[in-house]
């Protein structure tokens, strides 16, 4: 089982691929993450492949009509966890050493789109969770729920109106 950093640095991953699609940061994502992925390099085309299936249907959803925007975000939203879970899978069936040093390189992946990408993407470092777009955090069963926020824009809080369930 991954640690919770190791699964928030493929989460990264993922939307670092969705983020670099066509922007500077696209060549060397793509290349980096085709070794990443297809380590004895016999898979790299198939894994170049779907890049560049990513790319298009990306590019595809942001070039469309009025209605692209919630398209766009849910196309970003799957590519991003199709992503993740490939480089969660990625981690998972590593041994501890090479682990260790493709994390290395997927976090370096992470900062480099963060870096050379678009100035509006989302990043966080390790432990840390990104989002463009909304972020719910919820406590039940008399439980706590907190969160940091770093944000560039503005924020909408929409807390429990106060009752008789609360405490």
């Amino acid at each position: 089982m991954l640690s919770e950093i190791l699964v928030a640095l493929a989460a990264s991953g993922g939307t670092a691929v969705v983020t670099a699609a066509g922007t500077d940061a696209w060549i060397e994502t793509r290349t980096t993450v085709a070794r990443l992925l297809a380590r004895d390099g016999q898979r790299e085309d198939a894994v170049l492949q779907r890049l560049d299936q990513t790319a298009a249907d990306l590019a595809r959803a942001a070039a469309g009509d009025d209605d692209a925007q919630g398209v766009l975000e849910r196309i970003s939203a799957d590519q991003a966890g199709s992503w993740t879970t490939r480089f969660r899978d990625l981690l998972t069936d590593l041994p501890e050493r090479e682990r260790d040093e493709t994390a290395r390189e997927l976090e370096s992946l992470v900062e480099h789109v963060r870096r050379h990408g678009p100035g509006s993407g989302a990043s966080a470092g390790a432990g840390g969770v990104a989002a463009n777009r909304d972020v719910i955090i919820d406590a039940t069963g008399g439980s706590v729920a907190a969160g940091v926020m770093h944000v560039q824009g503005g924020v909408h809080m929409d807390p429990p109106k106060p009752g008789a369930a609360q405490d």
